[in-house]
């Protein structure tokens, strides 16, 4: 199975887990004479199933991504450590960026005038080549999870 395939298994996993525990949840009361719509030792038995699957993907998928390197010797997660901070540095940028960049009216010349601290036009070029090397690192990442096999 290739790296890819067992993350949309976890991924397809998770979101069985929650419908299990919905459904659980409204069958786990009836009224009084009446039978649930599901069995919850039915629905407690795939639960526990499909939480050992995901736990045995979990680790595999963390092993993995631990041996797993780049031809420049970066493990998936370095990579994926270093998309995580960019994605959240990109965010940061954009929002100074943004928030320095607009205009605040006057009315009256005897109002204060609101000035950026910011070089704005340097700051967005920041951003571009942080969001260059963000798509390169995602492509990496992708690229890897089709490549590499699990055991």
């Amino acid at each position: 199975m290739k790296l890819a395939e067992a993350l949309q298994e976890r991924a397809d996993l998770n979101r069985r887990i929650e419908q299990l525990n919905s459904r659980l949840y409204r069958n786990s009361k009836v009224q009084q004479g009446r039978n649930p719509e599901e069995d919850p030792a039915e629905l407690i038995s795939e639960l526990d199933g499909c939480i050992a699957r995901l736990e045995y993907l979990i680790a595999k998928i963390n092993i993995c991504n631990c041996n797993t390197k780049t031809p420049d010797g970066k493990s998936i997660t370095e990579l994926i450590a270093k998309r995580d901070c960019l994605k959240i540095k990109i965010d940061a940028y954009r929002e100074l960026a943004s928030n320095a960049s607009s205009l605040c009216d006057r009315v009256t010349r005897s109002e204060i005038v609101i000035l950026s601290t910011v070089d704005v036009r340097a700051l967005q070029k920041q951003i571009d080549a942080m969001s260059r090397e963000l798509r390169c690192t995602d492509n990496m990442i992708q690229q890897l999870n089709w490549l590499t096999e699990i055991d």
